[in-house]
């Protein structure tokens, strides 16, 4: 009965397209689009393959979920996929207007909550005040820790990365309009440039906002064209997902330091970045500006949101000293929807404006 009257509810669409149904979310501003129902199946071995699969065989669905009419440039989307790991509670593709991403840390403090509130996980005991959501990311196993009460979650996440650490440090590359630029590669579950906003003549705090994209953009595809990225471990995370310009405030401080990511295709994020605070501690670790459990404050310079970023244990990556982060900020609900396909649209899978 509810079934039927939910399908009462939709408009006129093409009965043969599924649809998708989706629960968004925001984190410290920036969207998530999580796909519970409609998505065809996702075929591979590994997480990794599934990756693959769905870049090559239903990439139709990301373009659906992020492109306009029913997204944006800067949307964001998860579609939940079962994990061949025992330990993981669930799988998790990430998508964003040009691909797909191997880690995202905001997308895992949302779902940390999601996963929790519509029983992904068993309930935690009566009384308990946190409970453990074990998320399989292309990068990796991401263990995020949900504040609960009565068995809902009721505040902030938190989540222990995968390794993270320094691929390159003081890395010189020649930006055009911008000279020689002194930049730092580091990885955080996706490959980050590090630059001062300062260096190329911006305030991440003042200048505008389409100002800092050209010139993060510019940096990105410098280090592309001059630098091979290679992880350790895996060739499907050897690539360059963006740049974060900072305030250049590395040395610890209890006040928060503020960056910008721009990632995919100039997409923007709204919050501080939950992968790139991963990496930036790991940065900062490496260059002895922090020490282990001491908490740094990174602040989002598009909405002012705030998460807080520490390094809890030492671990290896590869050859790579690396360190294990925990990365903590708030979640919040925004809605859902059903969207659909007419059989007759010419934009039915999206389009971007640039």
């Amino acid at each position: 009965m509810e079934a039927a009257l939910a399908a009462a509810r939709l408009p006129p669409h093409d009965v043969r397209t599924p649809v998708l149904t989706v629960l968004d979310m925001h984190t410290g501003g920036e969207p998530l689009r999580i796909v519970h129902a409609g998505c065809p199946e996702v075929a591979g071995p590994t997480l990794l393959a599934k990756r693959r699969y769905m870049r090559q065989h239903l990439d139709y669905v990301r373009r659906r979920l992020v492109f306009e009419p029913r997204g944006h440039r800067d949307m964001y989307g998860a579609v939940l996929v079962p994990s061949e790991l025992p330990d993981a509670h669930l799988g998790v593709l990430f998508l964003n207007n040009e691909g797909y991403s191997s880690m995202c840390g905001h997308a895992v403090l949302a779902l940390g909550r999601f996963a929790l509130d519509f029983g992904l996980v068993p309930a935690p005991p009566d009384g308990a005040r946190e409970a453990q959501v074990n998320i399989h990311c292309p990068c990796g196993l991401v263990a995020a820790f949900v504040a609960c009460e009565g068995g809902r979650s009721c505040g902030p996440v938190r989540f222990h990365s995968v390794p993270a650490f320094v691929l390159a440090a003081d890395l010189t590359v020649d930006v055009p309009g911008h000279g020689k630029v002194v930049t730092d590669i580091a990885y955080g579950g996706a490959f980050y440039a590090f630059v001062s906003a300062e260096k190329l003549g911006l305030d991440v705090c003042s200048s505008k906002t389409r100002d800092l994209v050209e010139a993060a953009s510019a940096v990105t595809e410098a280090v592309k064209a001059q630098f091979k990225i290679n992880h350790p471990e895996s060739e499907d995370l050897g690539f360059l997902y963006g740049t974060i310009l900072t305030d250049g405030k590395d040395v610890y401080s209890e006040e928060p330091t503020t960056n910008i990511c721009v990632f995919a295709d100039e997409q923007v994020d709204r919050s501080p970045t939950g992968s790139g605070v991963t990496a930036r501690i790991a940065l900062q670790y490496h260059r002895g500006f922090v020490q282990l459990h001491q908490t740094r404050a990174f602040k989002s310079s598009v909405t002012g949101s705030v998460f807080t970023g520490r390094a809890v244990r030492e671990a290896m990556c590869g050859d790579f000293k690396a360190v294990i982060v925990e990365v903590a900020g708030q979640a919040h609900y925004t809605g859902t929807a059903s969207l659909t396909v007419e059989d007759d649209d010419p934009l039915r899978d999206g389009f971007l404006l640039k």
